[in-house]
């Protein structure tokens, strides 16, 4: 896909990955609209990047983006995501956070976009899902559950619209150096911060995997094999993670 001119949404975009992405499409000459809850932090991350900043609720701001553009976006990255720590007995609007932000606002956005795209035939969407939403990750309910439906809804975007012109991303990179790794604690310490990379690193990726037209974009690439082992040996693969937990339980004692 030629970026030159296309018109982009970038929703977390304040810092972190999607102000790495931001960047990176305004590089490659797209039209960039920054959004974030942090108002200032968008109109930062636009006015560095020559893009133009709406603030807001992800969800909520899919129109006045839309307009910032001129009726449409030919990207849009649903990178917008919360952390949702704890177990099952996380707090209920700990759980409907998550619900809502990592989930339901892909899901509004693509309500408003789809007519536009199918029309056209023409729309990519890219969503920042994570590792976790492939495999899971201990101390954080939350987040897994809500990853693995953020994966799954991109995945049925990919199924229900590929045929029409519409491609879906899924971007699961484990850990990256943002203020989400700083919030994981020490489960983050553990099992993400080893290996964890720079946001540039994880918008790298993801224009490699638009040009390769890949769904799958995978930061990490030993994440393939992870999520391989879960698949061909289920047992084997929850034994493993049930030791990463026992030795996280061990640590926190």
């Amino acid at each position: 896909m030629d970026l030159n001119g296309a018109r982009v949404v970038v929703t977390g975009a304040a810092s972190g990955i999607g102000a790495a992405l931001a960047h990176g499409f305004a590089a490659r000459g797209a039209r960039v609209v920054v959004n974030d809850l942090d108002e200032d932090g968008a109109r930062r991350t636009a006015a560095a990047c020559g893009g133009t900043a709406v603030p807001g609720d992800a969800s909520a701001a899919v129109p006045d983006a839309l307009d910032a553009l001129g009726g449409t976006a030919d990207v849009y990255c649903a990178n917008a995501g919360v952390a949702g720590g704890g177990t099952e007995d996380a707090d209920e609007a700990v759980w409907e956070q998550a619900w809502d932000v990592n989930v339901m606002a892909h899901v509004r956005a693509a309500r408003a976009l789809l007519p536009g795209w199918l029309e056209r035939g023409r729309g990519r969407f890219v969503s920042t899902v994570s590792a976790a939403g492939l495999l899971t990750m201990v101390g954080a309910a939350p987040y897994s559950v809500t990853k693995h439906g953020a994966l799954a809804f991109a995945e049925w975007l990919a199924v229900t619209y590929g045929h029409r012109g519409v491609r879906a991303h899924a971007v699961c990179p484990q850990g990256v150096r943002t203020a989400m790794l700083d919030a994981a604690g020490s489960a983050g310490d553990l099992v993400l911060a080893p290996t964890a990379i720079e946001p540039g690193a994880v918008a790298e990726a993801v224009f490699e995997g638009i040009a390769e037209e890949r769904f799958l974009i995978l930061p990490h690439p030993e994440v393939a094999a992870y999520y391989r082992a879960r698949a061909e040996d289920t047992e084997q693969w929850l034994g493993g993670m049930n030791r990463i937990q026992r030795k996280w339980e061990e640590n926190a004692r």
